[in-house]
């Protein structure tokens, strides 16, 4: 078994703020000199940030948002976002940030969905945010100190919901899922959900005072938000927010005081790729944690990443639904395997059979989890709360997965993208690890398709460098050396590019249309 974690760590549960805001007035207060952010040039302290949100907070006053309203902001990462989020969460309305890549059908269906008061967009961060805020026909405004803001036209149709005084019962981000399954819903998630995971995902990652988070994550997504900044403003460390991920830029970044580089597999796939075409190197940083999520980490990326870091790349596990940490490698207990990690502190996790009662170690099984961080349930959709919730706070996943004798978790795949051949299970993500360690492999994404023998075919979708294809003859015969055959792909699909949202997560529903073909 692993060694405790650090009591500082567990202690963070017993100094919660009931919003998360507080956070900033905590470190005003405290080190109000201290670097807060980096956003390009500019730089703020945590007075300057305090005073950002209390300006947001007038801002919103004055286009008449109250307690209880929705605010949708349509964003890419900056220090605008950051200040309106914080100033959404003070004035105990709710925040929907959209990320300004998404479509505008998309960012219609969350705002009529949810009952938007009104929407804000950060220009300056964005040229998309600019086209949502033009095709709106939004209003702009000039803020001396977040530069350029879109404000919509005011829904008067809009109805506030009760203000809770407990953080473990408001609602302070109102997130809509990535639509992996075609069917996007609003995500409730309080104060309580968030704190915590800022908390317990932060201190697990060691962030403390004078730390350089790296923001290339988008903070419409709650990995993003909570786990990465959320986290870095709970210890008073810097936040370093980037609009987009560059690999070139990133290389230029790594010098700059960034101690913390979480993101996406696929960020990590196409940096690595990236070195390797440029033939160059990191050169000097003070990097001294890495870390994976949002999607399967196959080991071969995670070896390759490990390699040129010269460090562990951690690996966790979460969701949406659960704020979203649930489980991650730990820094005095670096894994060289697949596993996810631990439970975190304060988090339960099990692996349940058909008769819904727990698995011995070693045992495939669905994944469930209770802790602070599970969501309040889906807005206006009790029904659907209760199908992935018990009445005993459990969080169906919808993962399969087992424990080892460690207590470590290892996760399979979807339950929803397990694919049935000739009687024999085939995780996805067993097949796409097998892939992705072709060095002219990018990215893989392996679904199921029906045959007419009431089986399904394995096929595997290839992103690949397209300066240097590999011959589908080459993954055949990688397939043949390291996968049984039933799991290995009927048809090699090689593309230029996979549907996938702005984290990198593969729309793996809308493959077949659109897949960018090679040739």
């Amino acid at each position: 078994m692993a060694p405790p974690v650090p009591q500082h760590v567990l202690d963070r549960i017993h100094d919660l703020p009931e919003r998360i805001s507080d956070l900033v007035w905590r470190w005003e207060a405290r080190t109000p000199t201290a670097v807060a952010m980096v956003d390009g040039d500019i730089r703020w302290s945590f007075a300057d940030l305090a005073e950002a949100v209390r300006e947001a907070k007038v801002m919103f006053a004055d286009y008449g948002i109250r307690a209880g309203d929705r605010v949708m902001l349509v964003n890419e990462n900056g220090r605008a976002i950051i200040a309106l989020a914080l100033a959404v969460a003070a004035l105990d309305a709710w925040a929907i940030i959209v990320n300004a890549r998404q479509a505008a059908v998309e960012i219609a269906v969350a705002a009529e969905h949810s009952g938007v008061r009104r929407a804000f967009f950060t220009i300056d961060a964005s040229p998309s945010a600019t086209a949502h805020a033009a095709e709106q026909g939004a209003e702009i405004i000039l803020h001396q100190r977040l530069g350029r803001i879109g404000v919509s036209k005011i829904n008067d149709r809009a109805v506030p919901e009760p203000v809770q005084s407990s953080g473990a019962e408001q609602v302070a981000l109102l997130v809509y899922t990535s639509g992996t399954t075609g069917v996007p819903k609003g995500v409730m998630l309080t104060h309580r959900n968030l704190a915590f995971v800022a908390a317990i995902s932060g201190g697990m990652r060691g962030f403390a005072p004078g730390d350089g988070a790296y923001g290339v994550l988008p903070l419409s997504h709650v990995f993003g938000f909570a786990s990465v900044f959320l986290g870095a403003l709970y210890a008073g460390a810097c936040y370093m927010p980037r609009a987009r991920f560059e690999a070139a830029q990133l290389l230029d970044d790594i010098g700059s005081g960034i101690t913390h580089l979480s993101g996406a597999p696929a960020m990590f796939g196409k940096f690595l790729s990236y070195l390797r075409q440029e033939g160059r190197s990191l050169g000097p940083h003070s990097i001294r944690f890495t870390s994976a999520g949002g999607a399967p980490l196959d080991m071969g990326l995670k070896q390759a990443c490990e390699a040129v870091f010269g460090q562990p790349l951690h690996n966790g596990y979460g969701m949406t639904e659960a704020a979203p940490s649930m489980a991650m490698t730990r820094l005095d207990m670096p894994r060289h395997d697949g596993s996810v990690g631990q439970p975190l502190p304060h988090v339960e996790l099990v692996a349940v059979g058909l008769d819904e009662r727990p698995l011995p170690d070693g045992e495939t099984g669905d994944i469930w989890c209770r802790g602070p961080g599970v969501m309040k349930g889906y807005y206006k959709a009790p029904e659907l709360t209760r199908e992935v919730i018990t009445p005993e706070g459990w969080l169906k996943t919808g993962d399969i997965g087992f424990f080892d004798i460690e207590g470590s978790l290892h996760i399979s795949g979807r339950s929803k993208e397990l694919i049935i051949r000739s009687g024999f299970n085939v995780f996805p993500p067993e097949v796409e690890s097998v892939l992705s360690a072709h060095p002219a492999v990018v990215l893989s994404a392996v679904v199921g398709r029906p045959a007419g023998d009431g089986n399904e075919e394995v096929i595997a979708y290839v992103q690949v460098d397209p300066a240097n294809p590999p011959a589908i003859a080459e993954l055949e015969a990688l397939c043949a050396a390291r996968l049984a055959p039933y799991k290995r792909p009927s048809a090699f699909i090689l593309c230029r590019s996979l549907p996938a949202t702005p984290m990198g997560k593969v729309l793996k529903h809308k493959l077949a249309a659109e897949a960018v073909p090679l040739a």
